[in-house]
């Protein structure tokens, strides 16, 4: 059994989960990536540029094999082998392997665009479900092609077009066109978010309290009592 002392002495390379999960995304072999952390391995040490014959040792290949995967793993850009001048003036050779990471972190944003794709669609998708259960029934293909122009050529905001059904339901107005009116309004009124949405329906209470000549501290029923199909 090793020793503490020899398990300290011997140092340790230190490898992000993010690569150790992702480098077979990123194009490589199990040998490539062996043959990586190998080179990387002498890299944190403060050895830039190692023989790799003792490589070829702990890896059990011989050493064309090793050179053969180094140069894929030059041809695939995971490492570079860079040069610089020392302060004599000699030109020594280094391994570079800040390109993995690039690469790492270009693959990161993908998946994430990925997610995120994903995540509307299944938005969007919620968005036709809660409108069918809302309305009691299937929408028609008309309908279907209605929200989907406020979705894709309006732009409207999905949490907004989701207030504004809310807002026919309160009002008990199962159209789209009624919806459409609500739409229309808040885009005039520049009102883009949730908040926003909010903001108007708390500047409608107090409008409707005044009117009626109620005390602003009485709270209104949870509806929305507002005519859209009436300008303001």
């Amino acid at each position: 059994m090793i020793s503490l002392q020899d398990y300290l002495k011997s140092g340790q390379t230190t490898l992000s989960n993010l690569l150790i999960e992702n480098y077979r995304r990123l194009g490589l072999t199990n040998d490539e990536f062996i043959l990586w952390i190998q080179l990387y391995k002498y890299h944190e040490a403060g050895n830039n540029f190692p023989d790799l014959a003792p490589i070829s040792a702990n890896m059990n290949c011989d050493q064309k094999e090793i050179y053969n995967l180094l140069n894929q793993l030059v041809e695939k850009q995971v490492i570079t082998i860079e040069s610089e001048k020392n302060l004599q003036g000699i030109r020594n050779d280094y391994y570079d392997f800040s390109a993995i990471f690039t690469k790492l972190e270009v693959l990161q944003r993908q998946q994430q665009k990925k997610a995120n794709e994903k995540n509307y669609e299944q938005k969007v998708q919620s968005l036709y479900q809660m409108f069918e259960k809302e309305f009691g029934r299937a929408l028609s293909p008309i309908e279907y092609q209605r929200i989907g122009q406020w979705i894709e050529e309006d732009e409207y905001n999905l949490d907004l077009i989701q207030l504004a059904l809310k807002e026919a339901v309160l009002n008990q107005a199962y159209s789209l066109n009624y919806i459409d009116r609500v739409l229309l309004s808040w885009e005039r009124k520049n009102i883009t978010t949730g908040q926003q949405v909010e903001e108007e329906q708390k500047r409608r209470k107090r409008k409707l309290l005044k009117k009626e000549g109620v005390k602003e501290e009485k709270e209104l029923p949870n509806v929305s009592l507002h005519n859209w199909l009436e300008e303001d």
